[in-house]
């Protein structure tokens, strides 16, 4: 039984059909869903159409370097769907999973499923992350999460503080500024990186040194690496560079990260200056070594020359405190995170903190797996182009299970 709809989970059927393992695909609505419903209008991946592949089905078209639309997306994973003949059951909600004799059983609004194998592909962003401080905002200030933000007119006129700063908190404030209504951007730690460099996507140098398909279980530290917020980057036609600097000239206000939030007042750490600095020395890092690759290859003639970009700039005392009683600030944006939802399993595989126990997708359940997470196998796992080669190892995985459970 695969559980979601979505891009793993179709790339799981794909690779279940080619061993000629009957199972059943479960949508609580219809196939890519998240992608249809999801998604903010201006949405668009930050990974380029050539590297939108799954197995047995690339892009196809005639813009290997543009970059997919929410509802282009949806459209993909659709017909990917029909291409490889998925056995999905659209509109069927899953509502609980527990261990039944010797196997699952998965309840659903449709009725009953019986299973020896469960493969969790539900998704890892169903869930928007909030801090607690969030129940601390006056009245009156609207607040919304990027999983139901469409548009700037969706919010009232005014003032916007978003809150996180990966590529989704990013490119939230710039529209919103865009539209007129003033945004103060609060940050932490995040990911600088370019959307082109040295003529070339920054996902194909991330491709070509390899950083792209480093595995889980040779990084240390790996619950900090799954924990790393998703590179500031936004596709556009231009493949330009979306970058912190780009928002203070255009007028956004930079805070450090939203500490708590306190008779109406927003306080703010005093790290902002340091979590820039360090961003901008990990991206120095990360170039260094695609100049070093580049160099050992014998490439340095046929691609443009090395260069650094300018330091992020900071303001020396960015204020600490915001009153967000004084109406300056009408509404909320928090951009600080998803989590998956879980809330039907029902089987002994989370630990204390609430994270499924897993060994690079492989669950601490018996015949249970998991798809789609960040880092779960790869660097590259929570992007569509980290389906093929995690449904191939977790497949691989499944039917050596089910030859072993068939013979006891």
């Amino acid at each position: 039984m695969i559980i979601g709809g979505g891009h793993s989970g179709l790339a799981m059927s794909k690779r279940l059909a080619d061993r000629g393992i009957d199972h059943v695909v479960l949508e609580r609505g219809q196939a890519g869903e998240s992608w249809r419903s999801q998604r903010w209008d201006s949405f668009t991946l930050l990974t380029p159409n050539w590297q939108t592949k799954l197995p047995g089905g690339d892009y196809e078209g005639d813009d290997p370097d543009g970059f997919m639309t929410g509802p282009e997306v949806t459209d993909f994973i659709v017909d990917y769907g029909r291409k490889i003949a998925a056995p999905i059951e659209e509109h069927t909600a899953v509502e609980s999973v527990r261990a039944s004799n010797g196997g699952y059983e998965v309840v659903t609004s449709a009725g009953p499923w019986h299973c020896d194998t469960v493969v969790l592909a539900s998704g890892a962003n169903n869930l928007p992350l909030r801090p607690e401080c969030a129940d601390a905002v006056p009245d009156g200030i609207v607040g919304v999460n990027p999983l139901d933000y469409r548009r700037p007119t969706d919010l009232p006129d005014g003032g916007v503080m978003v809150v996180g700063a990966a590529a989704t908190g990013i490119q939230l404030a710039e529209e919103l500024q865009l539209s007129g209504r003033p945004v103060t951007l609060s940050l932490g730690e995040h990911v600088r990186m370019p959307r082109v460099y040295r003529g070339r996507d920054i996902q194909h140098w991330m491709e070509a040194i390899g950083r792209l398909d480093e595995r889980y279980d040779e990084v240390e530290e790996l619950r900090k690496a799954r924990k790393v917020a998703s590179p500031q980057l936004i596709g556009t036609a231009e493949r330009r560079t979306l970058d912190l600097n780009r928002l203070t000239d255009i007028g956004v206000q930079l805070r450090g990260r939203l500490g708590t939030i306190r008779d109406g007042v927003a306080l703010f750490s005093g790290g902002l200056r340091n979590h820039c600095a360090l961003a901008d020395q990990k991206l120095g890092r990360l170039l260094d070594d695609i100049d070093r690759w580049i160099g050992g290859q014998g490439l340095d003639g046929e691609v443009g020359a090395p260069h650094r970009y300018e330091p992020t700039r900071v303001e020396k005392s960015a204020p600490l405190m915001l009153d967000l009683t004084k109406g300056e600030i009408r509404s909320i944006v928090w951009a600080t995170g998803f989590q998956p939802d879980l809330s039907w399993l029902d089987l002994p595989v989370f630990d204390t903190g609430g994270r499924i126990r897993h060994d690079g997708g492989v669950v601490d359940a018996p015949g249970v797996y998991l798809l789609g997470g960040s880092f779960l196998r790869r660097r590259r796992s929570s992007f569509i182009h980290g389906a093929p080669a995690d449904s191939e190892d977790l497949a691989e995985h499944l039917a050596g299970y089910l030859a072993g459970h068939a013979t006891r």
